[in-house]
């Protein structure tokens, strides 16, 4: 033991009876290695009973500890320190405890404190008639409150919640607080009663036990109660096994288990369940016609090093739509992408390689949809820039390498499906397999006049190599005459050249920038157009955003031919006032060759797209941002001939504090070669007003103009303080399958901060 010396005046009487000034010495023994600082405004030594008071703003720093006083009186015979008057005790661990009366050993592990208040670094409090520290490891309260809430500024106003206990104890060994005998209080009246309650304290970040129960209802698996359990393995290993009760299916067991590695992350997950009642679903789904079923599935992100990443994300599952039913989190999307990845980026350089299989989650038990999806394995693409300047410009290259096949042919017959036989029916994928090695160079260089003119040259060609092993569409059903040919190769050359002439004017208050562009692109037909197999170059909308672009197929399996040119004008416009605008103008001809919009395809690409005609359609688009929280985006196309509105979608929205709404409303002109034979008009709305502190009213409502019908509506109810969040919500949509389990849904979470959650439902689709 090492003594700490402290030197004092003393003002008071001691023992014997004589005052005076103290001028030895005061030892106090203390730990090994600590150091003892005190102040105060006055410190008195009595020699004889061996009592050391110090009075007037006291403070005293020892071994971590600090605190402070208005009185301090230490006992050298009985090593134990009292604490009198406003007393405040910070812990090593952050924890601040309040009381009027303490009582402590010298090493401030044992003692004991009356009208106990404590206040934890995470915001949460406990409060007791009296606490006792018990060695070292342990506070002990009676009768204490435990609540994460701030303190109500009303006076004698309870904390919106709060737990109250006969006992608490404060674990510092297991990090954990244990309220024995709990009564749990909601806006100050008692709604539930519990034996005890064990949380985890605020140095813990993962403790194992059971989470909060949650509850769902729904229309054929009836009321379901959620309990999981959450384990800690290890400090890079943990894992959750959840039981869930359906009224109507019985119990569904599922088990989550995570790996934190050097490198990324694993996760393993598993559910099941042989349900009571497959009758409840519609006859002849594969809900109704499977009494066992299950799923596992895994996933993984790992890092090589700061440029190379892997992983996988893969699904198993006894039939087709039981994750989907069961509405499992995280794969319970309508279609699941199953993959396995390698990318790596570097500084001018591009790699990446998956492997796809996707899990189309339906009620159709033959798997129809399934099997015409396609395996991948795999898609390659490489990208690379130059890094040394070629005759002045940027020479790049790109490489894409596909390999895939597939079970069941994928074609929408247009006989059948839509009763008009004068249409071409339409093949998203062929049966059997398909290979194709893709490459392309391209070069640019940008000159810039004396008088502001931009011009950019550009040169690119481009070779594809393909292996064909699949089966040819039907005869009679598909006019492209397709290729059925084991190979096949062709080649596409590109010279291009862009000229922009931005003009920059400036007032007091604002910029403006209006660009005229003008592009030229000349090359061959595009060859074998329509004869071979379209299997990622499927989706295509012809609007503002690809006006300029070279090639505006989305894919490799078609290429752009014939020579185009494409004019417009881009413009901005930025105020002092934070006023800002955006507007895009244009349109693109066909000047010579073949058009390629226009050549028949097997997946029906380009018909209707406003670029099969020898004018493209108008394409526009403005956008308009306030400071006052106001937004405004459109994107329309018009016919070429009469200015008909073909396509578009208007956006408003707006921002602040207490309101936040958008109103969107799409337009898409029929499309009878997409099985579109009617407009298509719909307007989508959201709303959410904050109407009081902490109270917040949201809606949802998407409205089919065309057929007359309500196709999403839900609303709900929404509290947020620093404690305690509360979600309710009611959401309506309509299933074009009409077996989904549940059309409707009833959503309610309510969390309490450092306790858990209690879950009804799922409250998300409907939440702004």
């Amino acid at each position: 033991m090492s003594p700490v010396v402290a030197y004092a005046q003393s003002n008071n009487s001691n023992s014997n009876g004589g005052t005076g000034a103290v001028t030895s010495p005061v030892k106090v023994n203390v730990p090994e290695g600590s150091k003892l600082v005190l102040s105060s405004n006055e410190l008195t030594y009595n020699k004889d009973a061996q009592i050391v008071t110090a009075t007037g703003a006291v403070q005293i720093n020892y071994g971590g500890y600090k605190m402070v006083a208005q009185k301090v009186e230490y006992n050298q015979k009985t090593g134990r320190m009292m604490a009198l008057g406003n007393v405040e005790l910070i812990t090593p661990d952050g924890n601040r405890m309040y009381g009027d009366k303490m009582d402590v050993t010298d090493s401030f592990s044992d003692g004991f404190v009356n009208a106990l208040r404590v206040e934890m670094p995470d915001n949460t409090r406990m409060v007791a008639e009296k606490g006792e520290r018990v060695g070292g490891t342990q506070m002990i309260l009676t009768k204490g409150v435990y609540t994460a809430c701030m303190a109500c500024s009303e006076q004698g106003r309870a904390p919106l919640w709060q737990v109250k206990a006969q006992r608490v104890v404060q674990n510092g060994v297991t990090h954990t607080i244990r309220l024995e005998h709990a009564r749990f209080e909601l806006f100050g009246q008692p709604i539930a009663y519990v034996p005890w309650i064990e949380v985890p304290d605020n140095t813990v970040k993962r403790k194992s036990g059971f989470l909060f129960p949650s509850a769902s209802i729904s229309q054929r698996l009836g009321v379901g109660v959620r309990v999981p359990y959450y384990y800690v393995i290890s400090p890079s290993m943990d894992a959750t096994v959840t039981a869930t009760g359906f009224t109507n299916q019985g119990l569904l067991l599922e088990g989550e288990f995570r790996q934190r590695l050097e490198n990324g992350t694993h996760t393993l997950r598993v559910a099941g369940i042989s349900q009571m009642d497959p009758g409840t679903f519609t006859a002849g789904s594969s809900d109704a016609e499977h009494k066992n079923r299950g799923m596992i599935s895994s996933k993984g992100d790992f890092r090589i090093n700061p440029r190379w990443t892997f992983g996988w994300d893969v699904m198993l599952q006894t039939d087709n739509n039981f994750s989907r039913t069961y509405g499992l989190d995280g794969i319970n999307q309508s279609t699941h992408t199953n993959q396995a990845y390698l990318t790596g980026i570097g500084k001018r350089n591009y790699f990446d390689m998956r492997a796809f299989y996707y899990n189309v989650q339906n009620a159709d038990d033959s798997n129809t949809a399934q099997k015409q999806q396609a395996y991948v394995y795999p898609s390659i693409d490489y990208h690379y820039v130059d890094p040394k300047s070629v005759y002045g410009g940027e020479l790049s290259a790109t490489m894409n390498f596909t390999h895939l096949s597939r079970d069941k042919t994928s074609v929408l017959d247009a006989t059948t499906a839509l009763g008009d036989p004068a249409l071409n029916d339409r093949y998203l994928g062929l049966k059997g397999d398909y290979t194709r090695l893709s490459t392309e160079l391209q070069w640019q260089r940008t000159f810039t006049t004396d008088e502001g003119l931009v011009l950019t040259p550009l040169a690119a060609a481009r070779g594809d190599v393909y292996g064909l092993g699949m089966n040819s569409p039907g005869i009679g059903t598909y006019s492209g005459n397709y290729d059925g040919s084991d190979y096949a190769t062709r080649g596409m050359v590109t010279a291009g050249l862009e000229a922009k002439y931005p003009f920059l004017i400036t007032t007091n208050n604002s910029t403006h920038v209006f660009e005229p562009i003008a592009q030229v692109y000349v090359r061959p037909d595009e060859q074998l157009g329509g004869r071979l197999p379209n299997e990622d170059a499927q989706s295509f909308v012809f609007d503002a955003t690809n006006l300029f672009d070279r090639d505006k197929f989305s894919g490799f399996d078609r290429v752009e031919g014939g020579t185009r040119a494409n004019l417009g004008w881009r413009y901005t416009g930025s105020f002092d006032n934070g006023y800002r605008l955006q507007h895009i103008f244009g349109q693109s001809y066909q000047l010579a060759g073949r058009n390629s919009f226009a050549s028949t395809d097997l997946a029906g690409v380009g018909s209707d797209s406003g670029l099969e005609t020898t004018r493209s359609d108008y394409v526009t688009m403005f956008g308009l941002t306030t400071p006052q929280g106001i937004s405004l985006a459109t994107s329309y196309r018009f016919d070429e001939k009469d200015f008909a509105f073909r396509r578009g979608d208007t956006s408003v929205g707006f921002a602040n504090d207490i309101f936040q709404t958008s109103l969107i409303y799409t337009h898409i002109a029929a499309q009878p070669q997409y099985g579109f034979t009617s407009n298509q008009d719909e307007i989508q709305s959201r709303a959410q007003i904050k109407f009081k502190e902490y109270w917040s009213v949201f809606g949802t409502v998407s409205y089919d103009i065309n057929n007359g019908q309500f196709t999403r509506q839900g609303v709900g109810l929404s509290y947020e303080d620093e404690c305690t969040i509360f979600t309710v919500s009611f959401l309506d949509k309509k299933d074009s399958t009409s077996q989904a389990a549940s059309d409707w849904s009833i959503g309610a979470r309510i969390t309490f901060r450092t306790l858990g959650d209690i879950n009804l439902g799922n409250v998300q689709n409907a939440t702004f």
